[in-house]
């Protein structure tokens, strides 16, 4: 018997991304094409958090209990000369690896062909990004405000200006980009790689004195991985594993799901920022596995889980002097007519990733080597062909066996912060995604309004409940209700009545 059909969805934090997915799945298309023409609108209509110049970290999965990982995460150069102690956060010196969003695009197709029979070309799935690149559009509140922010730095970014300067409400065009995309569905998307498109990116990587060369680019290739599993309730969550900090967010639920959440608002909040720094505590050792000796499967362990779960007091905060990391992205999902689901972030790092467009390519080049460690005993330590530690950690949920939500965020260190809040409200508190995505959240460490290393909470927590945290010994400082600051995360449900999805708030993004 053929199985029932299941509602299709798509998400994304831009509008003309979200109905770029629908529209490929209203055409029968798989929830993986969906995604690629989502990631490669958002590569044009949001530059400032993604683009051709970045990577992406992708969850496949379906409803005969096949899931996949999808890792695309550039590599450093093959050859590097001595370096800085402290690595540039912008400019030239900051592209120290290669981009993989493109190639894992490639990958995610080939596997939707070979197993869920997608035959959708590059040439229709780009068609919507290719001319919203040449015709133009309207540049988001997201991306001017990333623009006015950064209003005292991008004047010395190489290349940036002549771009993006004059991007207020006039449609802003891409000329360049367009020609990049149109050679990638002339030649194949592998061409961003090796062929005449790689062959400008070079180019422009060159002209710019960035290490990376022609030779790395042909390279960089996503990599297929088990995804990490943790249950959750009556769940079992996956998440990508090192190096990114997929195992962050599974060990903050493994450890949630030794206590009783409640529902009063300053007792939930301090006990889902308690098992976030229980798990921060154990953050540092994620790295490359190519590169690093240690296995670090024991932080999902039971015993430690529960280590870590007794170690937190109900009525006192443990003191943070850690440092966390920033940066943006964007997360995008969809689900198709058979269940078939993918679940994705797209990211140039920082906002506008290093600032440097590359040559007459029109791609911002991403800063994600600005990860990377300088001491040689560290984990994450730079070295020729290595993958630096990675925050993107796209999810699914799934019920007996089968895709039940989707979820990502926004956020870099505030990616397991966010999904905790989110988890814990769809499935402790039942709430609809939409509910889920509004509710007050919080944010550990430093943000860009606030350089200290306090916990922010959003103001519609309650000004009894923040009290209440205080008291408890947490160091607050309240930012407005649905403030960006909190990154914007998305979420779908499948569930026997259908699928229901929305995308946050905070941002401008839709469901469909």
């Amino acid at each position: 018997m053929a199985a029932a059909a299941m509602q299709p969805m798509a998400t994304s934090p831009h509008p003309l991304a979200t109905r770029a997915g629908a529209d490929v799945l209203q055409r029968g298309g798989t929830a993986a094409e969906a995604a690629v023409a989502m990631g490669a609108v958002l590569a044009v209509v949001m530059p400032h958090f993604c683009g051709l110049g970045g990577d992406a970290v992708w969850l496949m999965a379906d409803r005969d209990g096949w899931a996949t990982t999808l890792m695309g995460i550039g590599q450093a150069p093959g050859v590097l000369p001595d370096l800085p102690d402290a690595l540039p956060l912008r400019g030239p010196g900051s592209m120290l690896t290669t981009a993989c969003a493109v190639d894992s695009w490639d990958h995610a197709l080939r596997l939707s062909a070979s197993r869920w029979s997608g035959a959708m070309t590059p040439e229709a799935l780009l068609a919507p990004a290719l001319a919203l690149a040449r015709d133009g559009f309207r540049p988001s509140d997201s991306q001017r405000f990333w623009l006015d922010f950064r209003a005292a730095d991008w004047p010395d970014w190489p290349g940036f200006a002549a771009q993006f300067a004059a991007a207020g409400n006039d449609l802003l065009r891409q000329p360049q980009l367009a020609e990049i995309l149109s050679l990638m569905v002339r030649d194949g998307l592998r061409s961003f790689y090796q062929g005449p498109a790689a062959q400008r990116i070079a180019q422009g990587l060159a002209q710019a004195s960035a290490l990376l060369t022609a030779a790395d680019l042909a390279a960089t290739h996503s990599r297929a991985a088990q995804p990490l599993s943790q249950p959750y309730r009556d769940l079992m969550l996956l998440a990508p594993p090192p190096p990114t900090q997929g195992i962050t967010t599974l060990a903050i639920m493994g450890i949630l799901d030794r206590l009783r959440i409640p529902r009063d608002p300053a007792m939930r909040t301090h006990l889902l920022v308690e098992a976030v720094k229980q798990a921060f505590l154990d953050r540092g050792r994620i790295a490359d596995r190519d590169h690093a000796g240690d296995d670090i499967s024991a932080l999902l362990s039971p015993d430690r889980l529960d280590a870590k779960a007794g170690a937190i007091r109900a009525d006192r905060a443990l003191a943070w002097p850690h440092r966390v990391r920033h940066g943006d992205t964007v997360f995008f999902a969809a689900t198709d007519g058979q269940g078939r689901c993918a679940s994705v972030l797209q990211s140039t790092y920082f906002d506008w990733g290093s600032g440097c467009v590359i040559g007459d390519t029109g791609i911002i080049w991403h800063n994600r080597g600005a990860s990377f460690a300088t001491d040689p005993t560290h984990p994450n330590v730079i070295a020729p062909g290595k993958r630096p530690f990675y925050t993107l950690n796209p999810g699914i949920a799934l019920k007996d066996g089968r895709p039940h939500l989707l979820y990502g965020t926004q956020g870099a260190d505030g990616q397991p912060q966010t999904l905790a809040v989110l988890l814990s409200g769809l499935i402790d508190l039942g709430l609809s995604p939409e509910a889920a995505l509004a509710q007050p959240r919080f944010l550990l460490g430093r943000t860009f309004s606030d350089s200290r290393d306090s916990l922010k909470v959003e103001a519609s927590l309650g000004d009894a409940a923040i009290a209440s945290l205080a008291a408890m010994g947490h160091e607050t400082a309240e930012l407005p209700a649905l403030s960006p600051i909190f990154g914007c995360a998305g979420a779908i449900r499948i569930d026997a009545t259908g699928s229901s999805g929305a995308h946050d708030p905070r941002g401008e993004g839709l469901a469909l």
